[in-house]
């Protein structure tokens, strides 16, 4: 049984990104924080929070976290994880901004290497994402 009191408790401070889940497992909401530690703990306190939040918080059964090197690769990871799975309580990224990619065209004789932001099912490699295009 996932006891959240618990799990607060074994949070590092470290950053990363934050999952939450409902009782069916699916992912309501998707976060990013500089110390995992903080930002998850801030959800189960009683302070002010919107109504939008504190339903959400209702609805949580359980979370995990992936911790990563720095805010940068928290920010694409949480990126690329909400336009996966459309979590119901994050706000959809209206620009739908994507981050670079390094692509290789393997089938030319000559490989070609192209920056690109749209991932395509063509046989190409891809490497990436980037958070910057330099």
């Amino acid at each position: 049984m996932f006891n959240i009191e618990e799990e607060l408790k074994k949070l590092p401070s470290k950053p990363g990104v934050y999952i939450m889940h409902d009782k069916e497992d699916k992912i309501i909401y998707v976060g990013k924080a500089i110390s995992l530690k903080n930002r998850v703990r801030q959800y189960f306190r009683k302070n002010n929070k919107t109504t939008r939040i504190e339903k959400m918080v209702s609805l949580v059964d359980h979370f995990e976290y992936i911790v990563v090197e720095n805010e940068a690769e928290a920010l694409i990871l949480e990126c690329n994880l909400i336009k996966k799975n459309r979590p119901k309580f994050n706000v959809l990224l209206k620009d739908d901004k994507t981050y670079p990619y390094i692509k290789i065209d393997i089938k030319s004789e000559y490989p070609n290497v192209f920056i690109t932001r749209k991932i395509v099912n063509d046989g190409s490699k891809y490497f990436g994402p980037y958070a910057n295009a330099r």
